[in-house]
């Protein structure tokens, strides 16, 4: 180490106590990171957290400075594949969805959706596939644009009436946007308006809302 000593901490934050100090010439081990602390282990079996303030004073086994990579904003949109899992509200229902999206290039993207609705009266499966528009891939918060198209089957819950299940084509536009958390990590929050152009005569809308978290690679 080129820094007199290293504080460790029980927990990953100044807030935890302080309980071992690692002195200046010992080895020590890294096993994990959180945020911008470090766990690690010296050479008596010592385990505690660090701070990479005092990580980035120590040496690597060359003698040469020990440097830590943060993520740029090119492994976000560099990025060709993205898959996550979101729930929310679909008309009063609850709904849980997993994607799977492709990347063409930094400004558009394709997603395959599958959503299961929960609701009082009826269950339902959706499937669709989306165009999605992020204008501003460079930001870490971007707002993003989508339109797509599927297919919902709803099956109607046991009944005195008992009602048919029917599968109908949907449509929808939306927007929402994506927080990069990490090098391979992504919070989501999106809306979207549906309509479901039904066998009768009416055609339904639909509003729905899912929060989720997705990884990208």
């Amino acid at each position: 180490m080129a820094d007199p000593y290293l504080e460790m901490h029980t927990g990953p934050g100044r807030g935890y106590p302080k309980f071992h100090i690692v002195d200046r010439g010992e080895t020590i081990e890294i096993l994990k990171q959180r945020t911008t602390w470090f766990l690690v282990r010296d050479a008596q079996g010592d385990e505690g957290w660090v701070d990479q303030a005092q990580m980035q004073q120590t040496l690597k086994p060359d003698g040469s400075q020990t440097t830590f990579e943060s993520a740029q904003q090119e492994d976000f949109t560099n990025a060709r594949w993205e898959m996550g899992v979101l729930a929310g509200d679909f008309g009063g229902a609850n709904v849980v969805s997993v994607y799977g999206g492709y990347s063409l290039n930094p400004y558009i993207s394709l997603e395959l959706w599958g959503s299961q609705v929960l609701g009082n009266f009826s269950n339902a499966w959706t499937g669709s596939i989306n165009i999605v528009h992020e204008a501003f891939p460079d930001w870490r918060v971007s707002p993003f644009m989508t339109l797509g198209a599927g297919a919902i089957r709803t099956e109607p819950k046991s009944t005195i009436v008992q009602g048919d299940d029917r599968t109908d084509q949907l449509g929808h536009v939306g927007g929402g946007f994506r927080i990069y958390a990490t090098r391979r990590f992504l919070l989501r929050a999106e809306y979207k308006s549906y309509v479901v152009f039904t066998s009768r005569d009416d055609n339904e809308e639909v509003e729905e809302w899912k929060v989720g978290f997705a990884f990208f690679f």
